[in-house]
């Protein structure tokens, strides 16, 4: 089979935000002639684009662009049914992703981690273990670095710990991972897959370029997931928090175990994970399972499992003022993610939700919110929505913006109960990204402190 070349070519990228970005850039580099296209009519590093010979075409997707190129790459924000997209493909023109582009002149193995929940905190911690072993893991894809940045700095000895997203997966082709990980599979992103069913078939292409020389690992706690993992060709290691298994990463007597036939070998304690919430212990069992693959030792493992506070925005811990507790999980964009949340937390519970709706039954979190004697603020385009699929299950609060939402649930919410935003939603009627809006959720928070402290009241903050 002969390498992949994209010398001569003409390349065009469709997306100018950091994937295309950073795959118009590794093109260059292999000697492509590269035409970025984005519908803005600027982008903030055009320049520096244009320096290194990149022609631009801005402010719409011109049909002839694409389907004169010799090969289209597209960001995961660009749907497959995008009309110049589509046209390319008509015209036998090769459309792949950013991805899929950059696997194929990496030099190292890849770990590929997927799932509907847990993706980046999975991804984060398994590059932490690695490096604590002493193995060169950079880590990227949809968790924030592009893959295609990672190219140059590839070694055969090299680990890519790669998390990847189901609009990643759907441009995949070659995209062949030594390890592949599926954490977990409920219904999200609805507002672009036609169906559940479409979804779980761009989730299961992480598998399918897998061998009998490779290994899936598989979450027994999610019965479809398991399915899917053993429908491909790859050895499954399975990881669960609650079944019982024989073989694979769980836990077992206070402590996160590898068993075997041979018996269970320790690796961390479940005390040393400093995560909030049962669901991301899931995250670390998956992690521990990548990282013995890799060859790493317990000692590792508990090394950087026991220094892992966790990401920004994914049940993260904010503040403690006047004996309400705030924790930020903007991550938590879809209805599933919402549940597991709001299910770590005892009765009383204020949580902020709302945003712009993905799809799915809003009524699933019904039993959570009752059992919690919750109060739920409603926030953005789905507040309609959620005010009546809530209705009888919480008390009812809405708020035009974020910082009234911050303090509606201040004023809702007792002392030693805690305020979580969890959106189950995604942010773009509001901020440009979930991130955008756990950082103003943190900074309403500090406005409240501050505000408290200028009154007099009795803001107490805690480690």
């Amino acid at each position: 089979m002969s390498a992949f070349t994209v010398r001569g070519q003409r390349v065009v990228v469709v997306g100018g935000a950091g994937s295309g970005a950073a795959a118009a850039r590794l093109l260059v580099d292999r000697g492509a002639l590269v035409t970025l296209t984005d519908l803005r009519p600027s982008l903030d590093h055009q320049d520096a684009l244009a320096q290194i010979g990149v022609a631009l075409s801005l402010g719409s997707h011109p049909v002839e662009l694409f389907t004169g190129a010799d090969l289209v790459v597209v960001s995961p924000g660009v749907a497959a049914t995008e009309p110049s997209v589509a046209a390319a493909r008509a015209a036998g023109v090769p459309v792949i992703g950013e991805i899929e582009l950059a696997s194929r002149w990496l030099r190292g193995r890849i770990v590929a981690i997927t799932g509907t929940k847990g993706k980046s905190t999975t991804t984060a911690l398994t590059g932490r273990i690695l490096a604590a072993a002493g193995i060169h893991a950079p880590v990227g894809g949809n968790i924030g670095t592009p893959l295609a940045s990672q190219v140059a700095e590839s070694r055969p000895e090299s680990i890519h710990v790669v998390e990847v997203s189901s609009f990643q997966l759907e441009t995949t082709d070659t995209f062949h991972p030594w390890v592949a990980v599926l954490l977990n599979l409920t219904a999200d992103h609805l507002d672009r897959h036609a169906s559940v069913e479409e979804y779980a078939a761009a989730k299961a292409r992480i598998f399918s370029r897998q061998t009998e020389e490779d290994w899936a690992v598989a979450n027994a706690d999610d019965s479809r997931s398991l399915a899917m993992a053993r429908g491909g060709r790859a050895r499954v290691v399975c990881f669960a928090r609650d079944v019982r298994i024989d073989e694979g990463i769980t836990q077992a007597d206070g402590w996160i175990v590898e068993r075997g036939a041979s018996g269970d070998t320790r690796l961390v304690r479940t005390s040393d994970v400093r995560l909030i919430g049962p669901h991301l212990l899931s995250d670390v069992l998956a992690a521990a399972a990548v990282a013995r693959l890799a060859g790493a030792s317990p000692a590792a493992i508990a090394e950087a499992v026991a220094s892992f506070t966790g990401l920004e925005h994914a049940m993260e811990w904010v503040d403690e003022i006047g004996g309400v507790r705030f924790v930020n999980d903007s991550k938590a964009t879809n209805i599933d993610a919402a549940r597991q949340a709001i299910e770590t937390f005892e009765p009383g519970l204020v949580v902020i939700m709302g945003g712009r709706f993905k799809g799915g039954d809003l009524r699933l979190l019904r039993p959570s919110l009752a059992s919690r004697r919750a109060t739920v603020v409603t926030i953005g385009e789905a507040a309609p929505l959620m005010e009546e699929a809530f209705a009888g299950a919480a008390v009812i609060a809405h708020a035009d913006t974020l910082a009234e939402a911050v303090r509606t649930a201040m004023a809702a919410a007792a002392p030693g109960a805690s305020v979580l935003l969890a959106p189950a939603c995604a942010s773009f009627d509001m901020f440009e990204n979930y991130a955008a809006r756990g950082r103003a959720f943190k900074a309403e928070v500090a406005r409240l402190r501050h505000g408290r402290a200028l009154s007099g009241g009795s803001a107490r903050k805690t480690a």
